[in-house]
C-alpha cells in the first residue's frame, strides 16, 4: 500500500475518512496556512473541503472563483508548474491579480481525477510567503492525497447514485401503485365470528423485496411517510366490499401519525372500521405530541392497536402513554402459550391490565387448537393466525366475509 512523507498507510479505513482531517495533515506537515478540495462547476472552482485556520474571511467551504482567475487551468494546461516555491519566479502568476490580493507566495496544487478519467477539481496548498523547502517529494505526497480525494468522490457519487436511484424506484411504486394487500382474517373465539381483517402490505415491484425492507428503505430515502399513506389508503379500499361492522385495520409508523396526513388517507371511509395499528418496533420521542396527533382520529371513531404487545419494553411504554383500544399480542407470546408457564404469566398479566382498562386483546400468530384454548382460558377473546385464517388476497377476503358475515 502506498505510504506517504506523513508517515501514514492509506488503509481502506482511510479511504473512507472524512477529508478534512487529511487537509490539515498535509497543511500542517507542509508548513503552509491554506489547504484546499476544489470541484470544477462549468467555469467556477468551487470550495468543497477547506483548512485554513484563522483566514475564513479569505476562504472558506462554499466559496466560489472563475477559473479565469486562479491557477488551477494555467496548471491543468501545463502553463504553470504544479508546484511553485515562489511565485515571483513564475511570470504568469505575476499576471494574475489573485497573487497579489490574497496574497500567495507559494503553491502546490495536483489534478483531481476521477475513476472515469473526469477531472473533479484541484488538492491545492498555498502560503503567503515563499516557501523554499517544497520539494518534488512533497508534490507526491499531494499526489497520493489527490488520489486519496478522488477515491473518496467515486465512492461518495456512487453512493448518491444508489440512493437516488432507490428514491426513484420508491416513487415510481408510491405513484404506479405498485403494491397490493393480503387480509387476514380475525375472529372471536366463543362464538367463533369473523369480525374484521388486518390488512398486510405485498410489493410486486421489481427488484422483488420483502415489505419491511421496502418500508426501511423508503425511511432511509424519506419516503415513509408518503409510501405508508399510498398504501393505507388502498387498504382501506377493501372497506368497499366488506359488510358492515368488520373492520380493516393497518399498520402506520408514529412518524406518519405525527405528519397530520393520514386523514387525507382515510378519505370518505367510515371511521368506526378503521384501526390504526402502531408497532412495538417503531421508536416514540414525544408520546404527548403523538396523542395530540392522533386525538382527533380517535374522537372521530378511528381505534388504535398497540402491536407486538410483550415483544419488547417499547411496547409496555406504548401501551401506557397511549392508551389503546386494542392490545395486540406478540406471536412470541401466543406460540407455544399452552405449555409456557412465563408466557402464560405474562398474557395474564396483560389480560388483567386490559380488563381494569377497558381495553381489548388480540392475540396474533394462533397456530394451534391448543394455543386458542389457552388463550380462551386466559379470557382473550380474539385472535387471527393460521389456525384462523392465513392472510389472503382481497378477493378471497371478501369471499369470506360474504360467506360468513
Amino acid at each position: 500500500m502506498p505510504q506517504s512523507a506523513l508517515g501514514s498507510v492509506i488503509t481502506p479505513e482511510t479511504l473512507d475518512a472524512p477529508m478534512a482531517p487529511t487537509l490539515e495533515a498535509i497543511r500542517r506537515h507542509l508548513g503552509m496556512e491554506v489547504a484546499y478540495i476544489s470541484e470544477f462547476v462549468g467555469d467556477l472552482s468551487m470550495m468543497r473541503e477547506v483548512s485554513a485556520p484563522g483566514l475564513e474571511h479569505l476562504i472558506k467551504p462554499g466559496d466560489a472563483l472563475s477559473l479565469d482567475d486562479v491557477y488551477c487551468r494555467h496548471i491543468v494546461a501545463g502553463r504553470l508548474p504544479e508546484l511553485i516555491a515562489d511565485t515571483a519566479a513564475e511570470a504568469l502568476c505575476q499576471t494574475l491579480p489573485i497573487t497579489r490580493n490574497v496574497p500567495i507566495g507559494a503553491h502546490m496544487s495536483v489534478p483531481i481525477r476521477l475513476a472515469d478519467g473526469e477531472l473533479y477539481g484541484m488538492f491545492c496548498c498555498l502560503s503567503p510567503t515563499p516557501n523554499h523547502s517544497l520539494n518534488p517529494r512533497d508534490l507526491q505526497v499531494m499526489r497520493v492525497f489527490a488520489d486519496l480525494a478522488a477515491h473518496q468522490i467515486d465512492r461518495e457519487r456512487a453512493r448518491d447514485q444508489e440512493a437516488n436511484a432507490l428514491r426513484d424506484r420508491i416513487l415510481q411504486v408510491i405513484e404506479g401503485r405498485e403494491f397490493e394487500f393480503h387480509y387476514q382474517p380475525i375472529f372471536t373465539f366463543a362464538p367463533f365470528r369473523l369480525v374484521g381483517f388486518e390488512a398486510l402490505c405485498r410489493f410486486h415491484a421489481t427488484p422483488y423485496r420483502t415489505p419491511d425492507i421496502w418500508f426501511a428503505e423508503a425511511e432511509a430515502s424519506d419516503l415513509a411517510e408518503p409510501l405508508e399513506l399510498a398504501a393505507a389508503a388502498r387498504a382501506l379500499e377493501a372497506l368497499a366490499d366488506l359488510p358492515d361492522p368488520l373492520f380493516v385495520s393497518v399498520n402506520l409508523a408514529p412518524a406518519t401519525l405525527l405528519g397530520g396526513r393520514f386523514r387525507e388517507a382515510l378519505g370518505d371511509w367510515p371511521c368506526g372500521r378503521v384501526i390504526i395499528e402502531v408497532t412495538e418496533h417503531a421508536p416514540v420521542s414525544d408520546y404527548a405530541a403523538l396523542n395530540a396527533a392522533i386525538a382527533p382520529l380517535r374522537a372521530a371513531g378511528v381505534r388504535l392497536a398497540v402491536d407486538d404487545a410483550g415483544s419488547g419494553f417499547a411496547s409496555l411504554q406504548h401501551i401506557i402513554q397511549l392508551e389503546p383500544d386494542i392490545i395486540k399480542l406478540d406471536v412470541e407470546l401466543t406460540r407455544g402459550l399452552d405449555s409456557d408457564t412465563a408466557r402464560r404469566a405474562l398474557v395474564a398479566a396483560l389480560t388483567y391490565f386490559a380488563r381494569e382498562t377497558g381495553t381489548e386483546i388480540v392475540a396474533e400468530g394462533v397456530e394451534t387448537e391448543a394455543e386458542r384454548q389457552a388463550l380462551e382460558a386466559l379470557q382473550v377473546r380474539k385472535g387471527q393466525g393460521y389456525l384462523l385464517g392465513r392472510p389472503m388476497p382481497r378477493d378471497a377476503a371478501m369471499a369470506l366475509a360474504a360467506r360468513l358475515a
